[in-house]
């Protein structure tokens, strides 16, 4: 009877321990912590405020073995600077045009100076550069004194017989040239002994003249010039007006 009465105790025990276990209970209240000042407290979500951040954030695309993660992340940070501007394109160096050969000339004389810039104009653009030179006057080696000649040898004899008898000697008579039968009276390496037996001639009653050995020229204007080598040098002289053309180095031609 005793074993009885415990079985079924024990049988009521467990049935009120099971109904124990699966009645419902709230949650214990717990005490709130003391928080520290000027600590951020945390605060709980909850999970629908979460899934709606989240499907605002775009989604990356995802990395590929093509493109890293490290690589990805620098296009994105790139994404939001500024584009570079682009670099203009270096400019190509321009291949300079090698200078035309040349041909340098002197065209003259000239009497003057405007005549030889005169000469430059009309030739115009056939002209690379030109300078006008002046050439100063040039001096004859020696200087002879002469009567005229006579039409005859005759009378150049009978001038030569007064000459004598006035005291002067010194003569010859010219037999050929130019000068033929024109009577010579001394040759002089200056003009001024020159001039002193013209006057002595002159007292005497004789005229005479005086020539110069040698080319004797006043000044004159000469026009330096360069050209290109396809221009003709005889064109340019005959449209210059000039008389000669010598040939120039073009390093003289400043």
């Amino acid at each position: 009877m005793l074993i009885r009465f415990l079985i079924v105790a024990l049988a009521i025990l467990n049935i009120g321990v099971a109904l124990w276990w699966m009645t419902p209970r709230a949650a214990p209240a717990m005490a709130p912590e003391a928080l520290e000042a000027g600590v951020a407290t945390l605060e709980l979500v909850p999970v629908e405020a979460v899934e709606t951040s989240a499907a605002a954030v775009p989604e990356s695309p995802p990395a590929t073995a093509a493109t890293p993660v490290a690589v990805q992340a620098d296009a994105l940070a790139d994404a939001g600077k500024p584009a570079a501007a682009t670099a203009p394109a270096a400019a190509q160096p321009v291949a300079a045009t090698p200078p035309r050969p040349q041909r340098c000339s002197s065209f003259g004389p000239f009497e003057s100076r405007e005549q030889a810039q005169a000469a430059a104009t009309t030739l115009g653009a056939d002209l690379v550069r030109s300078q006008p030179r002046e050439v100063p006057p040039r001096a004859a080696t020696g200087y002879r004194v002469l009567i005229p000649p006579a039409a005859s040898r005759e009378e150049a004899q009978a001038t030569v017989k007064r000459i004598v008898d006035a005291g002067i000697n010194d003569y010859f008579i010219i037999a050929q040239g130019d000068d033929a039968n024109a009577v010579a009276l001394g040759q002089y390496r200056n003009r001024e002994g020159a001039e002193r037996r013209l006057a002595a001639l002159a007292a005497a009653g004789f005229t005479a003249r005086i020539v110069g050995n040698g080319a004797e020229a006043a000044d004159s204007w000469w026009l330096d010039a360069a050209y290109a080598d396809t221009a003709s040098a005889e064109d340019l002289l005959k449209r210059s007006g000039a008389a000669q053309r010598q040939s120039l180095e073009c390093a003289r031609l400043r």
